[in-house]
């Protein structure tokens, strides 16, 4: 392990001489072949090693590709009892990462709680909790001290968080080239650096200070989910100055925290039309020298609330062929209130089948194998066999129960095309 990032990365090495051969076997890879695409910074391996119950987890090419589950409190809906559920409901569904979003009660506490609960790894984002601190007190956000994001950062990175989400390429240029959109800024921490920005009469202090950042991330081997504060939230801002703007810095960023022997991934979009979402996910990985791309959808339409999961899933499907690695779900509550344990379930399916379906285009062998199982077992009318080779084996159980004991489905009963064809048919 004499390669620079690896070498730089006291946490990371010791993960990669733990788990090295398992990794490899859980994706189908050989081990020369990941720590190839670690060193490239085109995967990386999500892991602190104060996160105890962790499992570590690859993301990025040629690994398969993951899913993230967003949960948290709000000010409207504060039990940190029920996002310890839907945790539960998220890692049962097939979610490889949770973020905790919580904006609202004890954040320290919640976030504990879900990392001694969650065996893979967990996602924040900082700025939510200084934000918390801030606006509870009566301040407005413009009273931020950079120290105090700093100093978030440290404790979560110090608690076992695994990654973070950090609006580090958010440049006052770029919120400025914003000003004219159809949505603005619809990132929560773009929006609050934003308006510090503003206010304040100063660049963004993770984008000034990056290599504080990186100090502080290093020891514990903490990604930096590099964010799009200025992802388009509307289709008709897909593509414009100022979302290119901020990938360009995402990607020196980005490059600058590899020679540091800090792993990236990078945030994009957001809503984007369906005919634009291939050329923005190649351009994304082209300015960011193929680091993992971690995406939410992205959206391919503005007009699809209580379904957004299902918008979110066409335009995964295809940024999945396009390049992209990591899924952020989306829930049939996105744009309307707090997802519950069901909104889960749903968003995370969802999620997963637009990710089997992007890997079933690329010819991807675990994608194939499992279309390949599925239709030997409908082709011999072997339930079992469905249920095993589905994405959502419970689903599929719970619809057949009530004619479990026939051998055709209740849409065909003696009508089915398969059994029609049998010699005894």
């Amino acid at each position: 392990m004499s390669s620079s990032l690896l070498s730089r990365n006291q946490a990371l090495q010791h993960l990669v001489h733990q788990h090295l051969n398992q990794l490899a076997m859980a994706e189908g890879l050989v081990p020369d072949s990941i720590l190839a695409a670690l060193e490239a910074g085109s995967m990386v391996l999500l892991g602190n090693p104060a996160h105890r119950a962790l499992e570590p987890l690859l993301v990025g090419q040629p690994a398969r590709v993951k899913i993230n589950a967003n949960i948290g409190t709000s000010p409207f809906s504060n039990c940190p009892d029920t996002e310890l559920r839907k945790l539960k409901a998220a890692l049962a569904a097939g979610a490889d990462t949770v973020m905790d979003l919580s904006i609202a009660g004890d954040l320290d506490a919640i976030r504990q709680r879900m990392l001694a609960a969650c065996p893979r790894p967990l996602g924040t984002v900082p700025m939510y909790a200084v934000g918390q601190q801030i606006l509870d007190s009566g301040a407005q956000i413009s009273s931020m001290r950079p120290d105090q994001l700093f100093a978030e950062v440290e404790r979560q990175a110090a608690q076992g968080v695994d990654f973070i989400t950090v609006h580090c390429g958010l440049s006052r240029r770029g919120a400025e080239l914003a000003a004219g959109r159809a949505m603005g800024i619809v990132s929560r921490g773009g929006s609050m650096l934003a308006r510090w920005m503003r206010e304040n009469d100063r660049e963004n202090p993770l984008l000034e200070d990056f290599d504080r950042l990186l100090d502080i991330c290093l020891p514990h081997n903490v990604t930096l989910s590099l964010g799009d504060g200025l992802r388009p939230g509307a289709g008709a801002d897909a593509g414009d100055a100022a979302q290119w703007e901020e990938v360009i810095n995402l990607g020196r960023l980005a490059a600058h925290a590899r020679e540091r022997g800090v792993q990236c991934m990078i945030e994009g979009p957001g809503h984007v039309p369906l005919d634009q979402v291939r050329t923005q996910i190649q351009g994304i990985k082209l300015l960011t020298d193929n680091a993992p791309l971690y995406v939410l959808g992205p959206l391919c339409c503005d007009s699809a609330a209580g379904h957004d999961h299902i918008a979110g899933a066409i335009g995964g499907a295809l940024a999945v062929e396009a390049g992209v690695d990591f899924l952020c779900y989306l829930t049939p509550a996105e744009h309307l209130t707090l997802p519950d344990e069901a909104d889960v379930t749903a968003g995370v399916m969802a999620s997963r089948v637009a990710a089997h379906a992007g890997e079933t285009a690329l010819k991807r062998p675990h994608a194939l194998a499992r279309e390949a199982a599925m239709n030997r077992a409908r082709m011999a009318l072997d339930w079992e066999g469905m249920a095993a080779a589905a994405i959502d084996p419970a689903s599929l159980c719970r619809r057949r129960e009530a004619h479990r004991n026939e051998e055709v489905c209740a849409m065909c009963g003696k009508f089915c095309a398969v059994k029609m064809l049998r010699p005894e048919g």
